[in-house]
């Protein structure tokens, strides 16, 4: 099945910029066949984003899907994340999760959460900045960091993370943490779009409404227009179309308007 044309945002890389589809699959909780079975059909539907993590321990699926789905893998965006737990062993993490997702790079790799102890997230930090230099990851990044501890790790190495994945939706919506992150040359990339999401809200049913479209695909529209990465979660095959199909809902200023003022 032909690829669906879905946006991108350029991520900083060591050497330049790479791009990352805005619209991507989360994996989270997915497990053994659930797992394969979902990103099989999330690949022949069109998705080519794609986002797991060592502590989901689904890594080995996804690299079998991946592998039997024929996808070229240049069309191929895969993020994993290592957890705060494995510091110290960065790089033997980050060997194994290419072993099991079959890969000789990730495109993005996250540090999951800041890691305890003095220090800890700047000594992660140096040797993600050395599998990036290394060519095991395209480019690196953080998840669940606020500005200031991003502010800590450019303090300390020089370099910043190209983007930060935290829980997002329109709920969440603070333009000045948009601003401090844009100013930084860091991308968001929300996760838990639904979860933290009113979608029997009237602003969100009204703008439903005048698209013919569900409240679940205005709030992702409104991630893509806005330019932030978005990975809705799902292993049922009609949930993973409608999702897909919501690069293709145009929301009007007024509207993107009225859902940005549920975050007030």
């Amino acid at each position: 099945m032909t690829a669906v044309t879905v946006p991108t945002v350029p991520l900083a890389t060591a050497d330049g910029t790479v791009p990352v589809p805005l619209l991507g699959l989360g994996t989270w909780q997915a497990r053994g066949d659930e797992a394969y079975r979902t990103v099989r059909s999330a690949l022949d539907l069109g998705y080519r984003h794609l986002d797991t993590a060592t502590m989901y321990g689904n890594e080995v699926e996804i690299g079998r899907a991946v592998a039997d789905s024929g996808v070229d893998r240049a069309e191929l965006f895969v993020t994993t994340k290592c957890p705060p737990d494995r510091l110290g062993q960065e790089d033997e993490t980050l060997e194994r999760s290419l072993r099991d997702l079959r890969l000789d790079h990730v495109d993005l790799w996250l540090v999951h959460w800041p890691p305890h102890g003095e220090h800890g997230s700047v000594r992660m930090w140096e040797r993600f900045l050395v599998a990036r230099d290394r060519g095991r990851a395209t480019a690196v990044g953080v998840s669940n960091y606020s500005p200031a501890l991003i502010d800590e790790l450019v303090s300390a190495t020089g370099a910043g993370p190209a983007i930060d994945q935290i829980p997002w939706s329109p709920a969440d919506h603070d333009p000045t943490l948009v601003e401090e992150l844009r100013a930084r040359g860091v991308v968001l990339e929300g996760y838990s779009p639904f979860k933290r999401t009113d979608l029997d809200h009237p602003t969100l049913v009204g703008v439903a409404q005048a698209h013919g479209a569900t409240t679940a695909q205005v709030v992702l529209a409104w991630h893509l227009k806005h330019g932030f990465v978005v990975i809705p979660k799902s292993v049922r095959t009609e949930r993973l179309r409608s999702n897909l199909d919501a690069v293709e809902l145009d929301l009007a200023e007024d509207e993107i308007a009225a859902i940005d003022a549920l975050g007030s």
